[in-house]
């Protein structure tokens, strides 16, 4: 997984509430199992202009120049609600996202984030408001940095907002550690637990 610390890139505003991930990524859009191949299919419905084209929605945020390359982005209320669907996640970080401002998100698209190294940063929502506020003055010149060792985001005009993250999620992103890694910085007590319980209960082991 890609390790996060500090991050400075373009923030794209999409302030609306309850985004679900058939709005991130609609079903007709998951073609496969995989985690590649499904940028071309984030926010299908909104980004082009027609059902099933490629041909560009001009008045979608992503699609305007000044956002082109957004690293962030700022949402609104209960962000990536709906289905447990992981490719949601998978969709914005082909894409290139790799962080969500957003006033709270749905628990299980939040620990998607995390475990597929996407910051999602809690923030109220008068504070993303600020922010889309400053960037819409240049959004060509200004750009938000998200800083998870301090965990501050903040923007050259001066504005700067603290954010809290479980320390579980905060480790994982700074190291880069999928649930898999976590557990296996435990090798050595698992691997003794597993001696030890061999010898008192050998029949569970029996093939």
């Amino acid at each position: 997984m890609q390790k996060f610390d500090v991050l400075t890139g373009v923030a794209a505003p999409l302030l609306r509430a309850n985004v679900d991930t058939d709005a991130i990524i609609p079903s007709r859009e998951m073609k496969s199992v995989s985690k590649s191949g499904l940028a071309d299919g984030l926010f299908a419905g909104w980004r082009y202009a027609r059902i099933g084209s490629r041909e560009p929605n001009a008045d979608f945020i992503l699609n305007q120049p000044a956002f082109a390359g957004a690293q962030v982005l700022l949402a609104g209320e209960n962000f990536g609600c709906g289905s447990s669907r992981e490719h949601a996640v998978w969709a914005l970080a082909e894409y290139g996202i790799r962080a969500v401002i957003a006033p709270s998100f749905a628990p299980i698209f939040r620990g998607n984030c995390v475990r597929n190294g996407i910051l999602p940063v809690i923030l109220d929502a008068a504070s993303i408001a600020r922010l889309a506020a400053a960037i819409a003055t240049d959004p060509q010149r200004l750009r938000v940095t998200v800083d998870l060792v301090r965990q501050r985001v903040s923007e050259p005009t001066g504005l700067e907002f603290i954010f809290d993250l479980d320390p579980e999620s905060r480790e994982m992103l700074l190291e880069g550690l999928d649930a898999i890694d976590l557990t296996l910085r435990y090798r050595d007590e698992i691997e003794s637990f597993r001696a030890r319980d061999r010898a008192q209960r050998p029949w569970i082991y029996l093939q």
